[in-house]
């Protein structure tokens, strides 16, 4: 199994662990994803998005309300203002080895290493649309994610996560 970062940057040789602003409580630390959470990073690393996946958690009521139309198990939503960003944003995929890493969060699919870690390969994503439709999610474009945001934590919907909703439009 082979863990992901996802960069704007080309050459990146070596991740060295850093202090997370977010994550205090944790030493410095180099991130990766799982295959299953990448798809979540297919996007310029500012912009604000919202994912939720269906699981066997989640009420009746819930799944039909986010769910019924739609046969993906992921429902992904960015800001119209961001699709052409997204249209015009190259990304890198580094691969590592997964033996230096431990789960941080296996909802979200996070894993942390606190040691510097060599990527094995990188890759350029050119056309992340592309990429995230390939995944078989359904990617949803709003004016405004607040709605949505509320919508899902006001939910039993218990995987879910919120990337850079500070960039989301007030």
């Amino acid at each position: 199994m082979f863990l992901y970062h996802f960069s704007e940057e080309s050459d990146i040789k070596i991740f060295h662990p850093r202090k997370s602003l977010h994550h205090e409580h944790l030493p410095p630390v180099v991130w990766a994803i799982d295959e299953e959470h990448s798809v979540n990073y297919l996007f310029p690393r500012d912009c604000p998005r919202v994912i939720f996946r269906r699981s066997e958690r989640m009420s009746k009521e819930d799944e039909l309300h986010f769910f019924r139309d739609s046969h993906a198990d992921t429902i992904i939503a960015v800001e119209n203002d961001w699709l052409e960003q997204i249209s015009n944003t190259k990304l890198f995929r580094y691969t590592f080895p997964k033996e230096s890493f431990e789960m941080e969060d296996g909802i979200a699919g996070y894993y942390i290493s606190t040691v510097s870690v060599e990527p094995l390969r990188i890759e350029p994503i050119e056309n992340l649309l592309l990429e995230i439709v390939k995944r078989k999610v359904e990617l949803r474009f709003t004016p405004n994610l607040y709605p949505i945001k509320e919508s899902i934590l006001s939910s039993s919907i218990d995987d879910y996560s919120i990337i850079r909703f500070r960039n989301a439009k007030q």
